[in-house]
């Protein structure tokens, strides 16, 4: 990045180098020529800008010139406006070159130079006198839009500029892509400039426009592709206009993006708007075949259009022909092509291609809608079917765009209603929430039935803050549930309780809220085991609810087909503390959301996961889906969520006793938190694990107390019993048995009335360590036979206390077998500082020899990768749903299979079984 007088240049770098070398060579007399080229937009004229601005720092003169298309057939009219400044100074020229150049130029004689090669020559020495003689300093001839170049002039500079070695002289050209230039660029050094990576781009979009919904920022990113002043010019037309879909461009950009078709023949210019028709035009991953486009462009134009009219278009570099078919060089082409013609030949253009697309009808309805002009009852119908197509296929914004074209169309209120709330769902549900809101305005302004009042005002409050429940919405979305209930919409109420009962999750309301979030669910004529009304009892009180989680997932099975209901019984799963059973119902369901493209739930599902593999100790697991839920929560505008992922990933450093990589993670986490309840309870949890791993039993007490302490603002009591059997061994390492009899009577209610895994677990954990002499034993080998033997962290704890135990009972000898085995079982879990515990302890035993068993080494992209294909899916298909190319996902594959032992696909699963 590069402030010059016109602005910041974001990511050319190199280019700036390139030029800035150019100056250095030109004050030490070493003059050269450079070339610059690029897209339209591509930002040639700021490098140009700042390299004025470098050159007057550098006390070089400059002799800009800016080539006009008016001028181009004009000779040596460029030349002339070049050299005007300096052209004074042809009377110390020699006498045949100052004839020839003021002849050229038409300032003497009586007229321009025959064009012989003497003439030419004549014209090109005495410019290159004025341009590099030095009588004035170094100087830069800066020739901007260099394809407007009149072929004289362009001669003449061709020759200056071969001729420029050794002298206090330079050109500084610059050129559109496309067009052919009248400059022999042959022997001079030519720089292109390519679309800015995503981090500079970026970057230049947040320094024009902020405090856009994730989602928009994104979708600007994905139409401006890198070109910088698309970044600059969209986000003002953006911020200003009411899109309605339509993709919104400045007149400087369309007219930036049009120019290289301004010159293309008639019949060339035509099909182009035909093509655009088609680019246009959803779904816009499909492609205009060649047949299909000469078919159209020849009912537009009324006449057989042959292959050679696409000929001057793919020149000049306006589309090019891809496998699929036709494609325009920048999304935005088609765009501007397409506002830039009539509205008679928008409509003739799209009529054209809804006669070519016949048994295409997910290409052809839309035409025929760009073409229909009011009310139609069957093409409501078919948008909305092609929105059906489009929904199972998983392109879900497209789904919703589809219903906004349909209501558009419905001659019915109701219909249009209907068509404007599914839409806006599931614009909120893919994680678009200025699409949702935007459709929630439209439907605002419609006369709805009581039912969609119902069902907009859930909408409005539901996803108010893009899923995630305002603490003000809360008492709104539990009031809604008996009317929707009673407007016979018992779905719609179990999903409004959900949405309320997942901010109690993740938040802290008081109990009578939680009580009356359970009452409510409780009324909805729905099955108890019904996914949403599961989700909303587990959510909302996951300790007076967790038996009834319990048998109701015993008797779910997984559907891959419904990734949403697949995720609320996850979540209500995980909530429970039914961490082993919500990985069978996260993991489909985050393929299918993610599929889908649902990113709103899909970020949700991945911070559920992330957190239940904390509690498994599959901590790469965790810091794969807690990275790539930080990411689509910040992209959907679930900050929350985002910071809860990013705990997560402290919790798996706090778990290897790595406080130094846990504290910056919770650092940027309440960078994004809203410090209340659970935000601050998960610190304080990931602070107190952290303690725990390191054996610092007091600083662990005193984390964790806070979160069980009713007057602490991090206080949760969910969060809190995460931390039980951590506060019973604390506290009795630290001589407070009886506050540790306490934490223990706590878990063993909780595992009594929840029956859930986790608290059972925690208690056979805290159990021993609390018992007399007599008994410690005993339960110590039972809590390993049974209650333990799923939960690999806490039964290498319990095996380190027993060799301990026992080495304190002189049985140095017995505490061998339980120490090695716990600091084998901490080296498999990657927990260094507890096997290096375990490793002093054994040492202290008698015991020399160390073991170093082999921890696996991939990185949490690997892993993701590696899972996605142990399900049997393709580079390709693993490419596209992480957005990355294929080549990239065989690289990485190529890395993992030495890192497993393995040697081929069908071996993944069972070694990522053991991650």
């Amino acid at each position: 990045m590069r402030v010059h007088g016109g602005g910041t240049l974001y990511g050319r770098e190199h280019e700036l180098l390139a030029i800035s070398r150019l100056t250095d060579s030109l004050v030490n007399h070493e003059g050269d020529a450079l070339v610059i080229r690029g897209e339209p937009g591509a930002g040639k004229s700021a490098l140009l800008a700042d390299a004025m601005v470098t050159a007057a720092r550098r006390e070089v003169r400059v002799l800009p010139v800016h080539c006009a298309r008016a001028e181009a057939e004009v000779s040596f009219a460029a030349l002339h406006r070049l050299l005007q400044p300096v052209l004074p100074q042809a009377d110390s020229l020699p006498a045949r070159q100052r004839r020839a150049l003021l002849t050229a130029v038409g300032v003497a004689g009586d007229g321009a130079p025959a064009g012989d090669a003497s003439d030419l020559l004549a014209v090109s020495l005495a410019a290159l006198e004025l341009i590099a003689s030095g009588r004035a300093g170094p100087t830069m001839a800066i020739i901007d839009d260099a394809h407007w170049l009149d072929e004289a002039s362009g001669t003449v500079l061709s020759l200056v500029a071969r001729r420029l070695s050794g002298r206090p002289g330079a050109l500084l050209i610059a050129r559109r892509d496309g067009h052919r230039m009248r400059f022999d660029a042959s022997g001079v050094p030519e720089l292109r400039l390519a679309r800015l990576a995503e981090t500079p781009a970026r970057a230049l979009l947040g320094s024009r426009l902020t405090g856009i919904p994730p989602a928009t920022r994104d979708r600007l990113l994905d139409l401006a592709a890198g070109n910088p002043l698309a970044l600059t010019e969209l986000p003002a037309a953006w911020a200003t206009q009411d899109t309605g879909g339509r993709v919104p461009l400045t007149g400087r950009l369309r007219q930036a993006l049009t120019s290289p078709a301004a010159d293309l023949p008639c019949t060339t210019r035509s099909s182009l708007i035909v093509a655009a028709a088609e680019a246009s035009s959803p779904p816009a991953d499909d492609y205009l075949t060649i047949a299909e486009l000469l078919a159209a462009a020849s009912i537009f134009a009324g006449r057989d259009v042959s292959l050679d009219v696409i000929s001057p278009a793919i020149d000049a570099g306006v589309v090019e022909v891809r496998p699929r078919g036709l494609a325009f060089r920048h999304p935005l082409l088609a765009a501007a092509i397409s506002q830039a013609a009539s509205l008679e030949q928008r409509r003739a253009a799209h009529a054209a291609l809804a006669q070519v697309l016949t048994g295409q009808p997910d290409r052809q309805v839309w035409h025929e809608a760009a073409v229909a002009l009011g009310p139609d009852a069957d093409l409501a119908r078919r948008i909305r079917e092609t929105a059906s197509r489009a929904e199972r296929r998983g392109a879900a914004r497209l789904a919703a765009t589809a219903l906004e074209r349909a209501a558009e169309f419905a001659p019915a209120q109701t219909d249009r209603g209907d068509d404007l709330l599914r839409a806006a769902e599931m614009a909120f549900d893919c994680g678009d929430a200025d699409l949702g809101q935007r459709l929630l305005n439209s439907a605002e302004s419609l006369d709805l039935a009581t039912g969609q009042r119902a069902w907009h005002s859930w909408l409005r409050r539901a996803y108010a803050d893009a899923g995630w429940p305002a603490r003000g919405h809360l008492s709104m979305l539990v009031s809604m549930a008996d009317p929707l209930t009673a407007d016979g919409h018992a779905l719609l109420a179990a999903r409004s309780l959900r949405a309320g009962a997942l901010r109690c999750l993740w938040g802290n309301p008081d109990q009578q809220t939680r009580a009356a979030i359970s009452a409510a669910a409780q009324r909805v004529p729905l099955p108890p085991a019904d996914p949403a009304v599961l989700a909303a009892l587990a959510c909302a009180d996951p300790v007076r609810h967790g038996a009834l989680v319990g048998d109701a997932i015993a008797g779910q099975t997984i559907d891959a087909a419904d990734p949403a209901a697949m995720y609320l019984t996850g979540l209500a799963a995980t909530a429970a503390g039914f961490y082993g059973d919500s990985l069978g119902f996260l993991s489909p369901a985050i393929s299918g959301l993610r599929s889908q493209g649902r990113r709103g739930l899909l970020a949700q599902a991945l911070a559920c996961l992330a957190w239940a593999a904390v509690h498994l100790t599959r901590g790469r697991l965790a810091i794969s889906a807690a990275d790539e839920g930080a990411r689509v929560a910040r992209q959907t505008g679930q900050f929350p969520l985002a910071a809860a992922a990013l705990l997560a990933k402290a919790a798996v450093a706090a778990q290897c006793g790595a406080s130094s990589d846990a504290e910056p993670l919770i650092r940027d986490a309440q960078a994004e938190l809203v410090p209340e309840g659970a935000a601050l309870a998960l610190v304080q949890f990931v602070r107190g694990r952290c303690a725990m791993t390191s054996q610092r039993y007091g600083q662990a007490a005193e984390q964790l107390r806070r979160v069980l302490d009713p007057a602490d603002p991090a206080c949760h009591p969910i969060i809190g019993a995460w931390g039980l059997a951590d506060l019973a061994e604390a506290a009795s390492r630290t001589g407070e048995s009886a506050a540790a009899t306490a934490y223990l009577r706590e878990l063993e209610s909780l595992a009594r009335i929840t029956r859930a895994p986790s608290h059972r677990a925690h208690a056979a954990y805290a159990r021993p360590m609390l018992a007399g002499d007599d008994q410690a034993e005993a339960l110590c080998l039972e809590a390993l036979d049974r209650e333990l033997a799923d939960w690999p962290f806490l039964r290498g704890r319990m095996l380190l206390w027993y060799g301990r135990w026992l080495r304190r009972k002189r049985r140095i000898a017995e505490s061998r077998v339980p120490l090695r085995t716990a600091r084998d079982s901490f080296t498999a879990l990657g927990l260094g500082p507890l096997a290096e515990c375990a490793q002093r302890e054994l040492r202290a035993s008698g015991e020399r020899r160390q073991h170093r068993g082999a921890a696996d080494q991939l990185t949490a992209q690997e892993l993701q990768i590696s899972r996605l294909a142990a399900e049997g899916l393709s580079n390709r298909e693993i490419g596209q749903q992480l957005s990355i190319s294929h080549r990239t996902v065989g690289y990485h594959l190529h890395r993992v299979f030495p890192k497993l032992g393995i040697t081929s696909r069908s071996q993944l699963h069972a070694a990522i079984t053991r991650s």
